[in-house]
């Protein structure tokens, strides 16, 4: 009979957000704690990315993923947290219990006092945007290149096209082209670029690489192996323009066409996910819709930022200790709500109303001279300006601690126009 472990808390995954967590639980006092890894090595993707741009809110430093990953490496090592790596949880129920595998151990049953996921996200396919044509080699998404670059040694191939102005589509037009090969040009079909403005200047601009918005593939030539594809404008609806058409011979297409939280295991535990992001509905502690199950880092919504991923790891880990330990105290219910140019807010709903709150949130169009506020029952408690918004980066505000009581109803974040500015 396999025996059930019953550790204070499991933490599946093991990338910035799942060490993030581990650690704030530990610091927090639980004792037991299993960190859960289906990689064979810590840190989750951040190994493979070799670029600098990681660290500088949460180190005040500039490193690069494997110097990040690291850092939090060193401190689980120290720690006395138990991790089991090539592990996969197979199978998360609503009451924590969870059945995970790994060649070592055989099948193991765990009862923990408490669950964060913390699996991050995967990257979306050429099936999943529908891109019609062949299916020749030399489709591949942006990650994976990256990976057979970074880690493997392996060329993808010498003539790109990158679908999707996504950061890692930008950072590897960047690495091809250090690697000697040809970046023709890279194409994405919304109106804006869909990568933090540093990645647009010092991956394409600093080395003359063309981005074409509103412009899309239609086609994908080649049988064995990819020939060219086929490249249109695109009207406000999105749909190729009859007329524009141009063939770009390549012998390679990346795509970087957006990311999609892990949420496989939310899903068969009865965890309530988000339309707008994709990820777990959770309260200003990181818990989702099942008791003593939370979340954090990108299996929540996609951040652009690591640090982001850090700090929502570490508000999880603290909240499953206060779950353990029964420190939790509830005094209300109040719903966060998107207002004016805010496409969704996480946290989306606040419980304790007794702290101070960090807010992340995507606006919905690119936007100048604005102010960001947040109003509790249509009251301003937290207002500054922003010179610039822009879907792509995620925005930060706050929730005084005292600004909330149980009577209050909502809170909404919204961007406005600046006064002064008008």
């Amino acid at each position: 009979m396999t025996k059930i472990l019953r550790p204070d808390a499991v933490v599946i995954g093991a990338g910035p957000a799942g060490l993030g967590a581990a650690l704030a639980a530990r610091e927090a006092g639980l004792e037991e704690i299993f960190l859960l890894e289906r990689d064979f090595e810590l840190g989750g993707i951040l190994p493979q990315c070799i670029h600098d741009g990681f660290g500088s809110i949460v180190f005040d430093q500039v490193l690069t993923g494997p110097e990040y990953a690291q850092r939090f490496i060193d401190k689980v090592e120290r720690s006395g947290i138990e991790v089991f790596l090539d592990t996969m949880v197979l199978e998360l129920r609503s009451d924590r219990s969870l059945v995970a595998v790994n060649s070592r151990d055989g099948v193991l049953r765990m009862e923990p006092g408490a669950v964060v996921l913390a699996m991050g996200c995967r990257e979306r396919t050429r099936h999943q945007v529908l891109i019609p044509g062949y299916r020749p080699a030399g489709v591949i998404c942006a990650g994976a290149a990256q990976r057979y670059i970074n880690i493997e040694g392996l060329m993808p191939g010498r003539r790109v096209v990158i679908l999707g102005s996504g950061d890692i589509g930008l950072i590897m037009a960047r690495r091809f082209t250090l690697e000697g090969a040809e970046v023709e040009g890279v194409y994405e079909i919304m109106d804006h670029p869909g990568g933090l403005t540093r990645n647009l200047v010092q991956c394409l601009h600093d080395f003359d690489i063309p981005l074409h918005l509103s412009h899309t593939v239609t086609f994908i030539h080649g049988r064995k192996r990819v020939e060219a594809v086929t490249v249109a404008k695109v009207n406000e609806n999105r749909k190729p323009i009859p007329g524009t058409e141009r063939l770009v011979e390549c012998d390679t297409l990346v795509l970087s066409v957006g990311l999609i939280p892990e949420n496989e295991l939310s899903k068969k535990a009865g965890v309530v996910l988000h339309p707008a992001t994709g990820g777990p509905v959770v309260d200003e502690l990181m818990e989702t819709s099942v008791e003593g199950i939370f979340a954090c880092g990108n299996v929540v919504c996609v951040f652009d930022l690591v640090d982001y991923v850090t700090f929502t790891a570490e508000v999880a880990g603290r909240g499953a200790a206060e779950f353990v330990q029964g420190r939790r105290r509830w005094r209300g219910e109040v719903p966060v709500r998107p207002g004016r140019n805010v496409r969704f807010v996480v946290p989306q709903r606040l419980r304790c109303l007794d702290r101070e709150v960090e807010l992340y949130f995507r606006v919905q169009r690119p936007e100048r001279s604005v102010r960001v506020r947040v109003l509790v029952d249509g009251r301003v408690v937290h207002s500054r300006k922003a010179r610039m918004v822009r879907p792509p980066e995620m925005v930060r505000a706050s929730i005084p601690a005292g600004a909330l009581n149980e009577g209050v109803r909502e809170v909404v974040v919204e961007v406005t126009p600046d006064e002064k500015e008008a």
